[in-house]
């Protein structure tokens, strides 16, 4: 009979608070004696963790920067401060684009 691993979702936490890299938290482990295919375990729970906050986070920057890019766009065609349309429709669109891409690396990089 299999036993069921149960993670301790706070030890968890504050290893991401903490921000421990994968071998930091492997090392800790070890030396607490717990087995190697325990210590897996908690590595991927661990990897999945972390990798859903940053991916959370690339969503939330993706957001911020197509709210810019429409907003961009809507002043430029608005044009309600003529003095200013080049400035939005180059800085504030490069702006945009650039927090964009920003989550783009956060959401697929690992």
């Amino acid at each position: 009979m299999s036993t069921a691993l149960v993670i301790n979702e706070t030890t968890m936490q504050q290893w991401l608070h903490n921000n421990y890299s994968v071998e930091t938290v492997q090392t800790n482990l070890l030396n607490d004696g717990l087995e190697p295919s325990i210590v897996t375990n908690y590595i991927n729970q661990y990897k999945k963790i972390r990798y859903a906050k940053r991916q959370t986070q690339g969503f939330i920057y993706m957001g911020i920067g197509a709210f810019l890019g429409f907003i961009s766009c809507v002043c430029t065609i608005v044009n309600a401060v003529p003095a200013l349309y080049n400035a939005i429709l180059y800085g504030l669109t490069a702006i945009a684009i650039t927090v964009i891409f920003v989550g783009l690396y956060f959401v697929f990089e690992d």
